[in-house]
């Protein structure tokens, strides 16, 4: 027998040869590991699309805070019921240009990084998907969820819909969440009844409700919400408004 037709035994003999038990256990594993990677995903875009016309009834934060406090402060609240100067104030606070992009303001993530990331670029979307699937850290498995779930929101949604669930499961003081219970808690006034200084006001204690109070403002306070005043009549005159308003 030549060397070469006994090399061409030999490989066809490891050819023929059982695949090792480690070798079929690590198949399997990635078999089923993938299975269960789609059907999370199905079971996600299902439940964005359930969401499209029945209100998450309860998030994570919301349940995480009422097991901690005993009790929170919410009303669902449908959007017609809702002061329009609210949705454009927290629209004009939180992401003005929300009506002129998919998901993500890539214009708005340029600008912080060449800040140095030291201010946040999320829009109202990805908050939006932040705060109705997940939890509200900052690691990395949280944000790679966030951008995963916020194109299947604005594929789904409508841009007015987006603005309507955020409205409505923001966190707006300890254990307030949702414009109708921030409405209430702050100022005695039913959600289509906010001022535009009351909805600048409320919009500005966003970034920290746990800490800011919009009954009782400060310096600090009344000059964003004097800022926010104007952002929003001008997100009205020049159309950025129009993808949530009738």
């Amino acid at each position: 027998m030549t060397y070469d037709s006994m090399a061409r035994s030999t490989k066809k003999s490891r050819k023929s040869a059982p695949l090792s038990l480690q070798v079929r256990l690590r198949r399997w594993l990635v078999r089923w590991i993938g299975r269960g990677l789609l059907a999370a995903f199905a079971a996600l875009l299902a439940l964005v699309v359930v969401y499209t016309v029945i209100n998450p009834p309860i998030t994570m934060t919301i349940f995480s805070e009422h097991r901690r406090l005993g009790r929170v402060d919410r009303q669902w609240t449908p959007i017609e019921d809702i002061s329009p100067v609210v949705a454009r104030t927290i629209v004009a606070a939180e992401d003005a240009n929300f009506c002129q992009h998919w998901g993500f303001d890539m214009r708005a993530i340029r600008s912080a990084l060449d800040d140095g990331a030291n201010r946040g670029a999320s829009t109202l979307s990805q908050q939006v998907a932040k705060n109705v699937f997940l939890w509200q850290d900052r690691s990395w498995a949280r944000k790679a969820l966030e951008a995963l779930i916020t194109p299947m929101i604005e594929l789904v949604w409508s841009k007015r819909r987006i603005v309507e669930v955020y409205l409505n499961v923001a966190e707006f003081d300890e254990g307030v969440f949702g414009v109708n219970a921030a409405a209430f808690r702050y100022f005695r006034v039913a959600p289509d009844k906010i001022t535009a200084q009351q909805a600048a006001y409320m919009a500005t204690v966003l970034p920290n409700p746990k800490d800011r109070d919009a009954a009782n403002p400060g310096p600090f306070m009344r000059k964003r919400a004097a800022q926010l005043i104007d952002g929003a009549e001008t997100i009205r005159r020049d159309g950025r408004a129009a993808c949530f308003e009738k």
